[in-house]
């Protein structure tokens, strides 16, 4: 006598085969977001001018968030929106990397937008960078595991403050400290992490850039330090100045840092400056290292 099948056990099995193809469909991403002076065709995710050759390992499914980095960072920020809609919702996370005026821009996208409602999509940009709805709905905020930040500038820069750059720029407007500074909350990430790396061999503009700085931000910037204004903060080796401290741990003379703010390198040696120089450089060579060995 032949046994009925057992259409329970296919049942389970098919159920089974479904969760396992749905969690494959799970992706991990790498996105990076460039500071003044853009150079990346905005909307175009595999366009690394600004970084260095594309070719270079910059963490899992490495994508270059482009925006113009000459325009106020509100009148740009819709194409790191666009990104995160496309890479950061649903199934899929996100490790974010940013560059200078980056970290303005990443830190003003969370504060404003980072507790909006945002439809879950299907990770397939089209030409201008933005992708379709997945049909799953919406959520709030996006999926970000960390932010990595090479010489952070949303503390604004006292070359801003005083001229030394072309002053026809909208984002340098945006980019003076005081303006930086009353932008948005800073310590409002949305519980995100923000790991701050600092340069320190700054020679050219060390009378007007305050304390330690890599030729374009002090360490007050790169090291997320709070306040309404810029202050000096150095290396412990320097006794001219306060010490910028590493972790979250408030700064020698009781500044704190922003929340969810934390200094993962300072500069001690003196070694690392601002610029890419197209080659992944300066302090930027430490994030990119970062992500390689962690964003997976």
């Amino acid at each position: 006598m032949k046994k009925a099948p057992r259409t329970w056990m296919w049942a389970f099995a098919a159920l089974a085969a479904m969760a396992v193809a749905g969690t494959a469909l799970a992706t991990n991403y790498s996105l990076w977001v460039n500071g003044r002076g853009g150079g990346g065709v905005a909307g175009n995710y595999a366009d690394f001018t600004y970084w260095g050759p594309s070719s270079t390992a910059a963490g899992v499914n490495k994508k270059a968030v482009n925006w113009d980095g000459y325009n106020h960072i509100s009148d740009q920020n819709y194409l790191i929106r666009n990104a995160l809609d496309c890479y950061c919702t649903g199934s899929n996370w996100c490790y974010i990397a940013a560059h200078s005026a980056g970290d303005l821009m990443m830190g003003y996208t969370l504060a404003m937008y980072g507790g909006s409602s945002r439809t879950i999509t299907n990770a397939s940009p089209n030409s201008a960078g933005v992708c379709s709805a997945s049909g799953a709905g919406t959520q709030t905020g996006w999926n970000i595991k960390w932010v990595d930040i090479a010489a952070g500038a949303a503390g604004g820069s006292e070359l801003a403050d005083l001229g030394d750059w072309a002053m026809s720029e909208p984002l340098v407007s945006d980019l003076k400290t005081t303006t930086a500074r009353a932008m948005y909350d800073h310590s409002s990430t949305r519980s995100t992490w923000f790991y701050m790396y600092a340069g320190a061999s700054g020679t050219l503009y060390s009378a007007v850039l305050p304390g330690q700085d890599d030729e374009v931000v002090a360490y007050h910037s790169s090291g997320g330090v709070s306040g309404s204004s810029g202050a000096s903060f150095c290396n412990p080796s320097d006794w001219l100045c306060n010490d910028l401290t590493l972790g979250t741990a408030a700064n020698e003379g009781g500044r704190a840092k922003w929340g969810y703010h934390s200094v993962k390198f300072r500069d001690d040696n003196e070694a690392y400056n601002h610029y890419t120089n197209g080659n992944w450089g300066g302090v930027v060579s430490l994030v990119r290292t970062d992500m390689v060995n962690n964003a997976r």
